[in-house]
């Protein structure tokens, strides 16, 4: 076997290897490994800002952006002395020693292991149940346009300032908008959460026309604000991250003012550097006045005193105490004749679904959920012809250590008595089938990729 090829980096006073730095990353883009730490030693000033000091879960794509990743909450066994780790605890009862970055020697060694995009924590490693950043991200459902996205970061500006939160946006990298809001570390996970949805509910309730806080897809419309997106265990990808684009685009942070015209595009691993030299960063004041949730959670207290309980929790955490059916609402019982649907919506306290939604394919890969929708076409062409575009909903779902890829098809288009009955799903993969978030699950077997 060859000697591994590597070249050496020197950042922050140390030599970084980078092995089999020719490698490709973006196939389309033509980016190899290589560029992408190039990358992050040019940026590490900002991209710093948004990980240092946090745990960080390390997202791998060792087969590059175009292959699938996996998640990796341990930090590997082998590395250097100079790597810090923390041990968190989670929902489910287990614990892990992740990495945590403080500088940019330790931020390129994370990216040779296969980092595309960085996904910290919201918490700092010495204090970790107490987090200092509220984020409020925007995932635009299908059809959706660009300026719905900025119209509403907008709307959720406004609702910040005036609760005394001061927001500070980016683009994500892909097609929504992050608002990221420090606030002081002296809040629960569960109340970071509880103010975000009350920001969502607000927002909602000011824009009910492009934006939504409904947690089933097949409710929403619009911009959705993912609420959960602040539960424990949870992660974004930060500012100056790039994603797993076929143009390597980059989570750019933004002035206010930028928001009304910019465009994602623009942001790339080739453009982001000259901006940060010729720029600096837009969030370099981030940390200079965390807020206080005081206000919001005022804001959530009257919701919820108006009937607004708690949402639902993503399907692996415990089911809390006031927390709505955790059932896609289509799949639950028909209004009964004699109940109307105001009375239906007052006793479960949430909107019944309007749109005749099924699911026809669940699988472990994109391109086996997508075989699994072209065999229900051949089943059902009559029904397939009438479909649009934004009838067929490909969602990239996070199961316990990957992606996995879920389709829906919404046939609103398809004549009442020529719609197929709903079948299981072809394939039916279930990430969470024999996972009880009750138990605590032994250590996972570990494996080696190279990267």
């Amino acid at each position: 076997m060859g000697k591994v090829q590597q070249t050496l980096l020197e950042v922050a006073g140390r030599e970084v290897a980078v092995t089999n730095p020719d490698k490709v990353f973006f196939p389309r883009a033509g980016h190899t490994k290589l560029d992408l730490a190039k990358y992050y030693a040019a940026v590490a000033e900002g991209a710093l800002r948004g990980i240092a000091e946090r745990p960080i879960v390390l997202k791998r794509y060792v087969n590059g952006a175009e292959g699938e990743p996996f998640f990796q909450k341990r930090a590997p066994d082998q590395h250097p002395e100079w790597v810090e780790t923390v041990e968190l605890s989670f929902p489910s009862g287990r614990t892990a020693r992740e990495v945590v970055v403080r500088d940019a020697a330790q931020l390129l060694w994370i990216v040779n292991l296969g980092c595309i995009d960085l996904n910290p924590h919201p918490v700092r490693a010495d204090d970790l149940e107490h987090p200092d950043e509220l984020r409020v991200d925007l995932d635009p459902g299908p059809g959706t346009s660009w300026d719905d996205v900025r119209r509403v970061a907008l709307i959720v500006r406004d609702v910040l300032g005036e609760h005394d939160l001061r927001g500070w946006p980016k683009t994500s990298g892909s097609r929504g908008i992050h608002v990221y809001v420090r606030i002081e570390r002296r809040w629960s996970f569960d109340q970071v959460r509880r103010a975000t949805l009350a920001v969502a509910r607000e927002v909602e309730r000011r824009a009910p026309e492009i934006a939504t806080s409904k947690w089933w897809k097949e409710e929403r419309h619009g911009v959705f604000i993912d609420y959960n997106q602040n539960a424990k265990d949870r992660t974004v990808a930060s500012a100056w991250s790039v994603r797993p684009t076929p143009d390597a685009r980059v989570s750019m942070p933004l002035e206010w003012d930028e928001v009304a015209d910019c465009d994602p595009a623009a942001f790339t691993l080739v453009t982001a550097p000259a901006r940060l030299a010729e720029r600096g960063d837009s969030a370099a004041a981030i940390d200079a006045a965390p807020g206080s949730l005081d206000r919001l959670l005022e804001l959530s207290a009257a919701q919820e005193a108006a009937g607004l309980g708690d949402a639902p929790w993503p399907p692996h955490y415990k089911k809390q105490q006031d927390e709505p059916p955790r059932v896609m609402p289509s799949r639950r019982k028909r209004v009964g004749a004699a109940e109307s649907p105001d009375a239906a919506k007052a006793r479960s306290g949430r909107r019944r679904s309007t749109q005749p939604l099924i699911t026809v394919a669940k699988a472990p890969h994109k391109e086996d959920a997508l075989a699994g929708l072209e065999r229900w076409k051949t089943r059902h062409p009559e029904a397939a012809a009438l479909l649009e575009v934004d009838d067929v909903l490909v969602d990239s779902m996070r199961g316990r250590s990957s992606t996995w890829t879920r389709i829906r098809l919404n046939l609103r288009h398809v004549p009442e008595r020529d719609r197929p009955v709903e079948e299981p799903p072809d394939p039916d993969y279930d990430p969470w089938r024999n996972f009880d978030p009750e138990r605590r699950e032994s250590r996972a077997p570990k494996t080696r990729s190279s990267s």
